[in-house]
């Protein structure tokens, strides 16, 4: 569904009014479909939303949102000595639609509670939305920039995330909330870790840590003192990406960990034949760089997405740069301009 008009949404041709949609909203909330967590001063608009996307089964987003939530709630209910949240926080851990009889899920209802979503969030400055990137791939914990301007640039650094790519804004992997999302204004920002369908314990571990720098970073929770730690970050446009493609059918398997630099020529994994077990092909990365993704799916036909590979050309002195814009971007926030 196109997010074009917000004043409305389409159900079997008739136009739902404003109304409609509010009312329809407030009976999934009712119903615990579409659940939020709303934290901090009611008085002020939303900082910061954050939505994970459970019917793309992002469970790591999920999971993460959900200690996130319980941690700001005992902040702002006191029990966390020393912290305090300055700025109210939306968060959203799981989009869920209700299903009709026999499990078969509606055809508008949905479409319905996506809207909801977006008013609810589209208030905030800066909004994340953590979906999986491919079922089939797992990813390291990234942070992904569409057509961003230098306010996104520079707050993407705030998370600490190893690597933050940038690409344009007519690729096909933003959701249709990150494509709302940017007729409203403010800052956006999509993040990738681990594989859909699946828990990945480090890199929720990962993401949590990214998300608490953040609310640190930005003012919206004072107190937090997180690692001083020297983050090894890196920013990567669209042309540093390496993609591996399967040059023949098989079973693949790799043994290597996403977030790891690897070298131009070193085996990333191999393709073996799925009746005999032997060795099909031998996959190479052809570049030197860092492994942000590698497939996890073993089955693969030939021109399949094995992996990718992020080539430092520049990438470490555009980091750095960017780097500076962050922190520069942190002292403003911290007095308050």
């Amino acid at each position: 569904m196109p997010f074009s008009s917000w004043s409305a949404v389409r159900e079997r041709g008739n136009t739902l009014s404003d109304n409609t949609v509010s009312s329809l909203s407030a009976r999934l909330w009712r119903k615990g479909l579409l659940p939020c967590h709303d934290i901090g001063p009611r008085e002020r608009a939303p900082k910061l939303a954050l939505v994970a996307d459970s019917r793309e089964a992002e469970l790591n987003g999920v999971f993460v949102l959900s200690r996130l939530a319980a941690f700001l709630r005992g902040i702002e209910a006191g029990e966390r000595r020393g912290l305090r949240l300055r700025e109210r926080i939306v968060i959203v851990p799981a989009i869920e639609g209700p299903t009709r009889s026999g499990g078969r899920r509606g055809p508008s209802v949905p479409r319905v509670a996506t809207e909801a979503m977006v008013k609810l969030t589209q208030a905030a400055y800066y909004r994340v939305n953590i979906r999986p990137a491919s079922p089939e791939m797992e990813d390291m914990p990234q942070v992904c920039l569409y057509a961003p301007n230098d306010d996104e640039r520079a707050s993407a650094c705030l998370f600490g995330l190893p690597a933050v790519i940038e690409r344009p804004v007519e690729d096909s992997a933003p959701s249709e909330l990150m494509r709302a999302w940017q007729s409203c204004g403010g800052e956006n920002f999509v993040m990738h870790a681990g594989q859909a369908g699946g828990l990945q314990t480090s890199h929720c571990e990962t993401l949590f840590r990214a998300l608490v720098a953040f609310l640190d970073r930005t003012g919206i929770v004072g107190g937090l003192r997180p690692s001083n730690e020297d983050e090894d970050l890196h920013y990567f446009g669209l042309e540093q990406i390496c993609v591996v493609l399967a040059e023949q059918s098989g079973i693949f398997a790799s043994e290597l960990s996403v977030g790891r630099w690897v070298r131009a020529g070193e085996a990333l994994g191999h393709i073996h034949d799925g009746f005999s077990g032997d060795i099909r092909a031998r996959v190479v990365t052809p570049v030197a760089g860092l492994l942000a993704s590698v497939r996890r799916q073993p089955l693969l036909c030939a021109g399949g997405l094995v992996a990718q590979v992020l080539t430092p050309d520049n990438a470490i002195q555009r980091g750095l740069a960017r780097r500076r814009l962050g922190e520069r971007h942190e002292r403003q926030v911290r007095r308050g301009l």
